[in-house]
């Protein structure tokens, strides 16, 4: 029964797993570029969050795996987490596809480091592009005041981000800048385009117009500006190119969700199998454990991050881990590589490396949002593991499951002795003693063991020492006549 049940959710999460990366093929799948040329729009719409990224990756990986000759970021964001901007900008650095930022109608602080982050911006009549300075939000969605230095802290990092960004890209440093240091003038020449004491915001006319850097002419920020798509793939040369736009699947909104409450899914997940091996049995604590790590497997292979070699690599480690507790007797050298094998699959699963880059190379705020995860979720599950083994053994569920009282000798039991009598008593082994057997002594068939000799079944036996209930013999030899 146990067996059974152990093989049905092996079996289902297989399946699980199985639809997860079937699914996201079928979202993911493509026709090859066609002979006029591909460009990929990817959506920048409304605030910049964790679940944007996923949207972004699954259209960058597909453009380029589809020689796709210009990726079109179709912006109209008030900005959002600096976090998911800076994993954007990762994602998009090195690729070798042409990458263009259309504002259409506003790129404002996170939006403009991300458009920073991209070969050329184009704007839209009315837009606007500016406006970084970092804030802090209160848990209840405003603005809150920060700190003096905190305050200082944050601009300075997100004023080395925009700078560096922007370098990059070959956009103006100072002008990026401008847009997250209030207090910095900045003009080129003798011409102030903006005051200290103002952030730098700018529209489409003021971004597009000509200024002289180092004796050339050139646009201030923006190439120009375009009505819509259709007129800006004219400008870039894309006129006549297929265009194919992503959008966000309802998937990918789920494991949004999913990768919000990441952190919560791998402890209920672990905790799960820790009550699982803590009580007889298997029921409820397992399979809640296996469903809850399952599913949030599913959601990062959904958001680009988990692969089929993760996915395998969780199942296999899942399966020998089973075989290893059902199977098995002890817990061994297959419990610890299925164990192994999971938690691999875990960290890999929540770390990518960035399109252009080397296999070997993994962006660093990925890893360390992967290491902080799963450091939050071990102190977790050690914090909820001692909260169990103190108030769990009180549960009326667990007492039923597990024998509270104890026979001791102050209660007054005690182990069956051996007849006093016995010692010296001569018969004969009924059955082959090694070393532990049964012998028969007159009409008294009893449970007896040697001292560690094999003595052969008929073969005639002495008592040589009682302890207990334990009986001890010995081989009789042979009475020589005198």
């Amino acid at each position: 029964m146990k067996r059974g049940l152990v093989i049905s959710v092996a079996g289902a999460v297989l399946g699980l797993l199985f639809c997860a990366r079937h699914g996201a093929a079928q979202e993911t799948a493509a026709e090859p570029a066609s002979a006029r040329g591909l460009v990929y729009v990817v959506p920048v719409h409304d605030m910049i969050e964790r679940g944007l990224t996923y949207v972004i990756r699954r259209g960058v990986n597909e453009a380029v795996a589809q020689g796709a000759g210009a990726i079109v970021f179709d912006m109209h964001t008030p900005g959002g987490r600096l976090d998911a901007a800076e994993e954007i900008i990762d994602i998009i650095a090195n690729i070798s596809v042409p990458t263009f930022t259309f504002v259409n109608r506003n790129a404002i602080s996170a939006g403009a480091i991300i458009a920073m982050g991209t070969d050329s911006i184009y704007m839209a009549p009315g837009s606007r592009i500016g406006d970084a300075m970092p804030i802090m939000v209160s848990p209840f969605g405003g603005a809150q005041e920060m700190p003096e230095a905190m305050q200082e802290k944050a601009v300075s990092y997100v004023a080395g981000l925009i700078r560096s960004t922007a370098q990059r890209k070959h956009h103006d440093p100072l002008l990026a800048e401008a847009m997250v240091r209030r207090e910095m003038e900045y003009k080129i020449g003798d011409e102030v385009i903006s005051p200290a004491g103002q952030l730098l915001t700018l529209t489409n006319v003021e971004a597009e117009r000509v200024v002289s850097r180092d004796g050339r002419d050139e646009p201030l920020l923006s190439k120009g500006t375009a009505e819509d798509l259709p007129a800006l793939l004219k400008a870039i040369g894309h006129g006549e190119a297929e265009l194919r736009a992503i959008t966000i699947t309802p998937a990918e909104k789920i494991a949004r969700y999913i990768e919000m409450l990441s952190a919560l899914l791998l402890i209920g997940g672990l905790l799960g199998l820790y009550v699982e091996f803590k009580t007889p049995g298997f029921g409820l604590p397992g399979i809640a454990g296996i469903l809850l790590l399952a599913i949030w497997f599913w959601g990062h292979h959904v958001a680009g991050l988990a692969g089929m070699g993760e996915l395998v690599l969780f199942a296999l480690g899942l399966i020998l881990l089973l075989v290893e507790v059902f199977f098995i007797p002890g817990f061994g050298l297959v419990g610890s590589a299925g164990i192994a094998m999971m938690a691999l699959a875990v960290l890999m699963a929540m770390v990518q490396h960035s399109p252009g880059l080397p296999v070997y190379r993994l962006p660093d705020i990925q890893i360390d949002r992967a290491m902080r995860t799963v450091g939050w979720s071990l102190a977790g599950l050690i914090a909820a593991a001692l909260v169990l083994s103190r108030f769990l053994p009180r549960t009326t569920l667990f007492r039923r499951l597990v024998l509270e009282t104890s026979e001791t000798a102050a209660a007054g039991f005690s182990a069956s002795a051996a007849p006093a009598d016995l010692l010296g008593a001569r018969g004969r082994a009924d059955t082959p003693l090694r070393p532990a057997g049964i012998a028969v002594f007159g009409e008294r068939r009893l449970n007896v063991v040697s001292r560690g000799d094999f003595i052969d079944a008929g073969a005639p036996v002495v008592v040589v020492e009682t302890r207990g209930n334990r009986v001890v013999v010995e081989k009789e030899e042979p009475r020589a006549l005198s």
